[in-house]
């Protein structure tokens, strides 16, 4: 078993992150919690100092094992698995939605779905697609609250793009979710609406970085500024940081670099950023998947596209 993963399907092709167990078809909930390894609860159970006296924060125990998830505050509840993921049903039940992938990382501690959205996918330019999912993570450490946002993975070389989990729309579906009630057709249609205009305006982006040249020195700069590389106090010797050795050449021989979309464009090196992030960054390909769901490259990779749509621009 990996470091970082503790179980995970996923469904057809393999994944960027090439791990998990393949299935031939997408499970209904109830199916995607056992073959993901999320058939568990968990509760909060008071703590104590040695000397008998209860201390004002609780321990997360999952119940099969008795493994101690996170310490939280004395008003922290839980968000059993079975209930976070209860928001595909409707959307599943409808057939607006396909589970791709569902795990478990931290022994417990970080748990997601991810749902691709049925339809056509957005066309970037000709060949040059991106399918649309929707992603649920939560966490039992009370590192993080319940959080649903759009995603979108480029085909050509299955790259998680960035998404909205800081946006209008994403904290919608969170209070739509956290309500408890089951969904209304209307609330599913809401929600689907929702996503269909997320993409629809991100597809935009792409579609517009894609239709800007760029040339090397503005990549360079771009790499930079997006990974915060520090300015040489003597520009004459300025050294090449790793990032640019890992980034420039993926841009220039990277998946999907020699379609006209990409070559020599705003999007290849918005893209050249996203696979260094979903395929290179990282210790090992779990350590990727939480970083890029959870951790420093979500940020990274959201900051990847609004400061190619900026300079772009320029």
């Amino acid at each position: 078993m990996s470091h970082e993963l503790e179980s995970m399907f996923f469904v057809g092709r393999t994944p960027w992150h090439g791990l998990g167990t393949a299935l031939d078809c997408p499970p209904s909930i109830d199916a995607a919690l056992e073959v993901a390894g999320l058939d568990w609860n968990v509760e909060c159970r008071p703590l104590y100092l040695q000397s008998g006296v209860e201390v004002a924060a609780q321990a997360v125990v999952r119940d099969f094992d008795e493994s101690v998830l996170g310490v939280v505050g004395p008003r922290y509840h839980p968000l059993q698995n079975k209930d976070a993921f209860a928001f595909f049903q409707p959307l599943v039940e409808d057939k607006l939605v396909d589970l791709e992938t569902a795990g478990s990382l931290s022994e417990g501690k970080k748990v997601w779905v991810l749902a691709r959205i049925v339809g056509d996918p957005l066309v970037v330019q000709g060949d040059d697609v991106v399918e649309r999912f929707i992603l649920l993570s939560n966490s039992h450490d009370g590192s993080l609250a319940v959080r649903v946002g759009f995603t979108p993975i480029r085909v050509v070389c299955s790259n998680t793009l960035a998404y909205a989990h800081e946006t209008g729309a994403s904290r919608l579906i969170r209070i739509l979710h956290t309500a408890g009630a089951k969904d209304t057709l209307d609330g599913v249609r809401e929600i689907m609406s929702l996503a269909d205009r997320s993409f629809t305006a991100t597809a935009e982006q792409f579609r517009y970085l894609a239709s800007k040249p760029i040339v090397a020195a503005d990549l360079q700069k771009y790499v930079e500024r997006v990974f915060a590389v520090p300015e040489a106090a003597d520009p004459s010797k300025q050294s090449c940081p790793r990032v640019l050795g890992q980034v420039i050449p993926l841009f220039e021989n990277g998946k999907g670099s020699e379609m006209a979309s990409a070559k020599g464009t705003w999007w290849g090196a918005y893209n050249a950023i996203s696979e260094h992030l979903t395929h290179y960054r990282g210790r090992s390909a779990d350590s990727r998947v939480n970083s890029l769901w959870f951790g420093d490259s979500a940020k990274l990779n959201r900051s990847a596209l609004s400061t190619a749509c900026m300079m772009a621009a320029l």
